[in-house]
């Protein structure tokens, strides 16, 4: 049950990234001038599914103290890299972005090496 709450703030996190990734997308190009980027920024912030991926980093936080508080920081953290993962896979599922031999080798070793550091 207690690993639930570092799944959580994985979860959490990696649904912020998507979620602002595809608004920053639709938003379009960032603009030259002061003050269009201002309105721009502005705009990205009162989005309301820019809003719900801010709640879910406050929520990641919220389970990451939990988990806090039932885990050694050295222990837990090397999971927080599966964000990474599920990142790759996810916005090559909904962006179409590349993955890439390198890209696949990278998560492979970070796999690796949570299933190592979880052991020791």
């Amino acid at each position: 049950m207690k690993f639930l709450y570092i799944l959580a703030t994985v979860l959490f996190t990696v649904y912020g990234q998507l979620v602002v990734k595809w608004q920053v997308a639709q938003a379009g190009a960032y603009p030259v001038t002061r003050s269009e980027r201002l309105i721009f920024l502005i705009r990205l912030l009162l989005n309301p599914w820019i809003m719900s991926g801010v709640a879910a980093g406050f929520l990641a936080l919220l389970c990451w103290m939990i988990a806090m508080t039932r885990f050694e920081l050295s222990y837990a953290y090397p999971f927080m890299s599966l964000a990474f993962v599920f990142v790759l896979i996810l916005s090559a599922i909904f962006f179409h972005e590349a993955v890439t031999v390198p890209k696949a080798l990278g998560v492979a070793l970070i796999v690796a090496g949570i299933i190592i550091g979880s052991r020791g």
